[in-house]
């Protein structure tokens, strides 16, 4: 490797949290020393700041917390690749205020997400996972006169949230005959209608009317806990709640409550209070009543970008645009601007 000074640089360290594609592996070791976790198991966050101190890029994931006390102990680090949409986990100023780009991958998410939304919806209204448990515990024995369940056709679905993810669910949704609801205060109404087969309209319209309610947000001070006793109330009677999006953005225990009273028909989700890292005061588990054998829930354990082709690209992404910081250009899916600069030379990137 030479850089501008016409003397060999020293590779960079780059440090990967969790078990990445061959692929991934070898673009980054091609240019850097590589740390990468070969287990299933993700590392815990004083490992990945131990392991960080000398590194000069971090491949982080949804599992890593990245804050000022994070930073401050990894002194070299110029980027962290997030292999993420959503960073509700790292600590944007703090990496600003350290020198360290932050990047995200921003769209690769937003289809496969939007599918399991889908899924989760069809899953939860016409008891699939209910059938499914029942014939391998017992076998099929031929119809019965049960588990019936509720239609997406004819059904008010309204989506709270109508970013990438939240069009991307109403467009899926389309074929099946809903009456589309939304509702996002980002949106101008001058863009709405670019959307004429979903009628934009306030959050207390969207959840008071709508047999499901998707949540399609990021999560935020604003959202955390967006679904609570209050919002649950104003719903319908035997409404049904999705969230492919973040976990704190329900308020699991109310969830649980509601759904014990008859207040909410089911509730299907893809992520949890419990993996929100940021949050320091988060619950350890998914409330038990949501995760009994009889309890009118579906979970999945956050596959919402879980496709394998796309999961590759989302390493990879994240991966180049590690590199192109480390190399002094301006990195894709930068979501900050860091406030000290570094040159080539000290980066020790290609």
């Amino acid at each position: 490797m030479i850089d501008k000074g016409d003397h060999v640089a020293e590779k960079p360290k780059i440090v990967v949290t969790n078990r990445v594609f061959p692929e991934t592996r070898n673009l980054l070791e091609k240019h850097a020393i590589v740390e990468i976790n070969p287990a299933l198991e993700p590392w815990p966050y004083e490992e990945v700041r131990m392991r960080c101190r000398d590194a000069a890029g971090l491949l982080a994931f949804m599992t890593d917390r990245i804050d000022a006390d994070f930073l401050s102990a990894c002194s070299r680090l110029r980027v962290v690749g997030a292999a993420l949409k959503g960073f509700d986990n790292i600590d944007v100023q703090a990496a600003t205020n350290a020198g360290v780009w932050l990047t995200i991958v921003p769209d690769l998410l937003t289809v496969p997400t939007a599918e399991l939304a889908i899924g989760l919806m069809l899953s939860l209204g016409r008891n699939i996972v209910a059938g499914d448990r029942k014939i391998k515990k017992d076998g099929f024995h031929g119809w019965r006169a049960e588990l019936y369940g509720s239609s997406l056709a004819g059904a008010t679905v309204g989506i709270i949230g109508f970013g990438l993810v939240g069009r991307a669910i109403a467009e899926r949704l389309v074929g099946f005959q809903c009456r589309l609801l939304a509702c996002d205060q980002s949106v101008p109404a001058a863009h709405a209608k670019s959307w004429p087969y979903v009628t934009m309209t306030s959050f207390g319209d969207v959840i008071k009317s709508s047999d499901y309610v998707v949540l399609a947000l990021p999560l935020t001070a604003e959202t955390w806990h967006i679904v609570n006793p209050r919002t649950i109330t104003a719903m319908k009677t035997g409404a049904r709640l999705v969230n492919p999006a973040r976990g704190s953005l329900v308020d699991e225990a109310a969830v649980a409550d509601a759904i014990e009273c008859g207040q909410l028909a089911g509730y299907a989700s893809d992520t949890f209070e419990s993996e929100d890292w940021a949050l320091r005061d988060r619950p350890t588990s998914i409330d038990p009543r949501l995760t009994t054998s009889s309890a009118p829930t579906v979970f999945t354990p956050h596959i919402g970008s879980g496709v394998t082709e796309i999961r590759r690209e989302i390493e990879l992404s994240a991966a180049r645009s590690i590199l192109d910081a480390l190399d002094g250009r301006i990195p894709f899916g930068a979501v900050n601007k860091p406030h000290k600069q570094f040159t080539h030379a000290q980066s020790g990137a290609r």
